[in-house]
């Protein structure tokens, strides 16, 4: 429907006498080229929807086009190493970042200090240059984009010195990254307006923050748990203790039941990551790892061996030393 409604915009537009009886009499003469999006003002708008900014014809099509404002700045990115704790619990991290910022000599106009940025005389400040032309099927208008100004709509006759018209310098800034308790690794912040500024006044961009935390020896992060592998000799095991680790929070204490087998495991309730939203924290799950003694000393060896006696458990014999083989050989 609103093609429709161009096209007939267009038959008047293009038609001289058409177009003189528009402008004298409107829409009184059966023309019916209200504004098809229900504002009432006719075919200004129209055309605006189509081509962005008032109407190719000019005159009576609607005036000169709006002026195009400055471009933003583009995104930057940065990474932020932390520690396994930092993540943990939240940190307040500075990064550092090569970027973009307003010129101070010119403030950001890119225009030498005592002269002032001019309208484009070339395209009247729309950034764009239009041209009619005539085909078989009636007149096409194009648009392209002003070389003489680059788009922006503004000539400056002096540029700045300091930043050499761009209205904006490149330097070293640094930022502090508020970082909530909870973050893992690959966890991406952003800090909306913090990235490049753009040309001549433009708006900055947004800096993205992505996190590398450090592993930590003694936990691994499962979702909202820490895994602890903790080895247990095999008296301990066979009798129970109890045993002092060490949490993110300080030392705790763990109940080694007696008989425990590797691999069970012993769940500290709340003593995990904190949760994003707030919410508590997950579990220190505690994973028990029962040492075998790989060598042992005589004494060590006959108790060992009585007790398997004892329960009835049949074992290997004892191994010979190199005297004993040596007379084996012998008799």
């Amino acid at each position: 429907a609103r093609f429709k409604e161009l096209a007939a915009a267009y038959e008047v537009l293009s038609d001289p006498e058409k177009r003189d009886r528009y402008d004298r009499f409107g829409d009184a003469e059966g023309f019916d080229l209200g504004n098809p999006f229900g504002s009432g003002e006719g075919l200004g708008d129209l055309f605006d929807a189509f081509f962005g900014g008032g109407s190719p014809f000019g005159g009576a099509g609607g005036g000169q086009g709006r002026r195009r404002a400055a471009a933003s700045g583009p995104d930057l990115e940065v990474t932020a190493t932390l520690e396994f704790t930092e993540a943990l619990f939240g940190t307040a991290k500075d990064v550092g970042v090569r970027t973009a910022v307003p010129c101070d000599e010119c403030e950001a106009t890119g225009a030498a200090p005592g002269t002032a940025v001019e309208q484009c005389a070339e395209c009247s400040g729309t950034g764009e240059v239009r041209a009619v032309r005539n085909t078989v099927l009636g007149q096409i208008v194009s648009a392209a984009q002003c070389r003489r100004c680059g788009g922006s709509g503004q000539y400056i006759p002096e540029p700045c010195d300091a930043c050499k018209g761009e209205g904006r310098i490149v330097t070293d800034k640094t930022f502090t990254v508020d970082v909530p308790a909870g973050v893992d690794d690959g966890s991406t912040l952003r800090l909306t307006g913090s990235g490049a500024v753009g040309a001549r006044g433009g708006a900055a961009g947004d800096l993205y923050v992505r996190l590398r935390v450090q592993r930590d020896e003694r936990f691994e992060r499962q979702g909202d748990d820490l895994v602890h592998a903790l080895q247990i000799p095999i008296t301990q095991a066979a009798l129970g203790a109890s045993i002092t680790i060490d949490t993110p929070d300080g030392p705790e204490e763990v109940q080694i039941g007696a008989g425990t087998q590797s691999g069970q495991l012993f769940r500290i309730r709340h003593k995990g990551v904190p949760r994003l939203n707030g919410r508590g924290r997950g579990d220190l799950v505690v994973v028990a790892d029962v040492l075998v003694p790989e060598k042992l000393d005589d004494e060590s060896e006959r108790l060992l061996r009585e007790l398997a006696a004892q329960r009835g458990e049949e074992v290997a014999p004892p191994s010979e030393g190199f005297m004993s083989r040596i007379k084996s050989a012998f008799s």
